[in-house]
């Protein structure tokens, strides 16, 4: 035959799957009762020769139809094996029915013994379980079951690439071809186990079960399987989540489910996620009943993150967070799990509708924060472990799962704030004082100030009243300017006690940040921290001008300037004092003072002109408030006494060695008298002279 008879042979998948081999070659039972002589005759000779241009699907049809065999119809022309002429056998038949001799009816007799169930033909294409018989250099020779011996080619075998593996009475898997060799039909083993994996492989597809493969390679995009055909596995669809290394599937064997599929081109798409997703829904809906929040759970380490591990509950995933994990700072929870371990976690929260699971690990633990307060009073001293530095503290570890944090503000004496980073490190071990304990919120507020030195205990005993420092302007206000005497102390030096003179604004016209100043110690606060500076008592005048005068002295001043009440006089350099209005002229009586209702400035000035020098009587001095009082009418009364006294007092006489006692009596003064006035003294003066 040629090989478009072989092509129209070959039945399509959906036939091969609906033919029944068994049936189609078994005759139906009582058939050979049923069949004629001529019948007979006719199934012998078929028999003996096969068929040439039948097709399987006629066959199948037919054996569908029938059962698996169709015995011939009455319009069938008998035959026997006459001289090998068909036409002759049943010519010689039909007249033997008329004589119907005794020799004949035996022979009919045997013919229906012998063939009374005929084996029929196996069509081509059709597929058998055969028994191996002997293996030759030709092929493999195989029983059909008593219907004929095939022949494997052995050459099928050395295309496949795979040798010989069938010995003698070994059962094999075979589809007859339409061709003969050395007596023998010949069969393939090759085309039938292909067409029973497709078989199998469309009734997987169909029913959606699973095949089994064996990865064979690497490619682009996924992995190729051998499922019985080369098979294509993407990537994405090797497990739940991304796979990298795909090297390491290689020869693994492993459940597989057939996606897509297209005999024609010979292309299949199978999936291992498909099966997983499938199981893992299973077990998610079957765990989803069991499980409730407070519940404990065991479970396997799945996948570890910076922010938490992934727990495998058996179908369903839960977060374990990192803050969960373990009581304290964790650096990453690689460090206390590892991947595929099993631990114990409580469910902590469970949303049944999102499926999602937040789990603790700690909870399971002896909780430290529990007798936090008996070991850890306030005022105790405690060794810690520096975890973290923030911009408003840094956290100490003062034992396993028990934290404090040092506030910026509690690191050092010093009110200049530096970052805490340039204090402390990570890592660095500290000793600490416990300030206080809130169990509740966990928190403990610890103090690293507390373990050194304070500056401001021996303050007053360091820095008496009196005492000259040097420090560094660190601060500036409205109101002064902050000096740093020493680390952790820092003195105000207000705006008032910047000069004797100047009249100061804002301390910046003076100061800057980080100038260094000399001043003198003016008070000590120890209890509230605070240190009284002043840079103009460094050089103090006023000292010294109150050492040299005493109230009742009358000196020289200018007028500085004048006010309503009065006039400022300057009497030194940085030192002024103020003659009052009350103090300036001579009080006029009641009627002559309400004549002159002139403005006082103005009856200050018509006597004190600023910039005129007159002398002024001291009245008042107050050193620690650094005032003197004026008055320039009593300075004039006591100027005109002096004058008055110095005139009145004898004029010295020369003494000569020719005086005589009269000389010395007229020399002598006269005696005052009470109702002498000062033109009297002055008239006396001029006689005198």
């Amino acid at each position: 035959m040629s090989p478009e008879h072989d092509d129209h042979l070959q039945p399509s998948a959906t036939e091969a799957a609906s033919a029944d081999p068994v049936a189609e070659n078994t005759p139906p039972a009582g058939h050979a009762a049923a069949q004629d002589g001529a019948a007979t005759a006719t199934a012998v000779a078929r028999a003996q020769e096969p068929p040439e241009h039948s097709s399987p699907s006629d066959e199948q049809a037919s054996s569908q139809t029938a059962g698996a065999f169709t015995p011939p119809t009455e319009l069938e022309a008998p035959s026997t094996n006459v001289g090998g002429d068909p036409q002759a056998a049943a010519e010689s038949i039909q007249s033997s029915d008329t004589t119907d001799t005794p020799e004949m009816t035996e022979t009919m007799d045997q013919l229906l013994d012998q063939f009374s169930a005929p084996a029929p033909a196996a069509a081509e294409g059709e597929i058998f379980d055969g028994r191996v018989l002997a293996v030759t250099d030709a092929g493999v020779v195989v029983d059909v079951g008593g219907k004929f011996e095939g022949l494997v080619p052995a050459q099928e075998f050395l295309d496949s690439g795979s040798p010989i593996a069938f010995g003698a009475g070994q059962t094999i898997e075979v589809e007859r071809l339409h061709e003969q060799k050395d007596g023998y039909v010949l069969l393939s083993h090759v085309r039938a186990h292909k067409r029973r994996v497709w078989e199998r492989i469309e009734k997987s597809y169909r029913e959606h079960t699973n095949v089994t493969g064996k990865v064979t390679e690497r490619i682009k995009g996924g992995l190729v399987v051998d499922i019985g055909v080369r098979a294509f596995l993407p990537a994405s669809q090797i497990e739940l989540r991304p796979v990298h290394d795909l090297d390491g599937w290689k020869d693994r064997e492993i459940e597989l489910r057939v996606l897509k599929l297209n005999r024609k081109r010979g292309n299949v798409v199978v999936s291992r996620r498909v099966i997983l997703e499938d199981d893992q829904k299973s077990k998610r809906d079957s765990l989803i009943s069991t499980l409730s929040e407070g519940s404990i759970v065991t479970g396997k380490v799945k996948n570890i993150t910076d922010y938490g591990v992934f727990v495998d509950l058996g179908g369903m995933d839960g977060l374990l967070h990192v803050s969960d994990l373990v009581w304290g700072r964790v650096p990453h929870p690689s460090s206390v799990v590892q991947a595929g371990e099993e631990i114990q976690v409580q469910i902590l929260k469970f949303d049944k509708d999102k499926q999602r699971i937040s789990l603790g690990r700690k909870q399971l633990l002896p909780d430290p924060w529990a007798t936090v307060p008996e070991r850890f009073p306030a005022g105790t001293r405690v060794q810690g472990k520096i975890v973290g530095v923030t911009d408003y503290g840094a956290f100490v570890q003062i034992e396993p799962g028990v934290e404090g944090l040092v506030h910026v503000s509690e690191m050092s004496w010093s009110k200049r704030t530096k970052h805490p980073s340039k204090i402390v490190k990570v890592g660095e071990e500290v000793e600490v004082v416990v300030l206080d304990v809130k169990t509740d919120q966990r928190r403990i507020s610890l103090g690293l100030k507390q373990t050194l030195p304070d500056p401001w205990g021996a303050a007053a005993e360091k820095y008496p009243v009196g005492t000259i420092v040097t420090g560094r302007v660190r601060n500036l206000a409205d109101f002064g300017a902050f000096v740093e005497i020493e680390e952790g102390m820092e003195g105000l030096i207000h705006i008032s006690d910047v000069s004797w003179t100047e009249r100061i604004k804002h301390p910046s016209d003076r100061f800057k940040k980080g100038d260094s100043v000399q001043a003198k110690v003016l008070k000590v606060d120890s209890q509230n921290r605070r240190l009284s500076l002043g840079i103009k008592q460094v050089n103090d005048i006023w000292a010294n001008w109150f050492a040299e005068h005493k109230i009742g002295d009358v000196i020289r001043g200018k007028v500085a300037r004048t006010t309503d009440f009065g006039a400022f006089v300057e009497l030194t350099e940085g030192i002024e004092g103020l003659c009052h209005v009350s103090e300036i002229e001579e009080r006029k009586p009641k009627g002559e003072r309400d004549k002159d209702k002139g403005p006082r400035s103005a009856r200050v000035t018509s006597v004190l002109a600023v910039g005129e020098e007159h002398d002024f009587k001291i009245l008042r001095l107050e050193p620690d408030q650094h005032k003197i009082s004026l008055s320039f009418r009593a300075a004039q009364k006591q100027v005109e006494r002096q004058e008055i006294e110095a005139l009145r007092a004898p004029k010295p006489v020369k003494s000569s060695p020719n005086a005589t006692i009269g000389d010395a009596i007229a020399a002598k003064p006269a005696k005052s008298s009470p109702n002498a006035t000062i033109g009297d003294a002055i008239l006396a003066k001029r006689q005198s002279s």
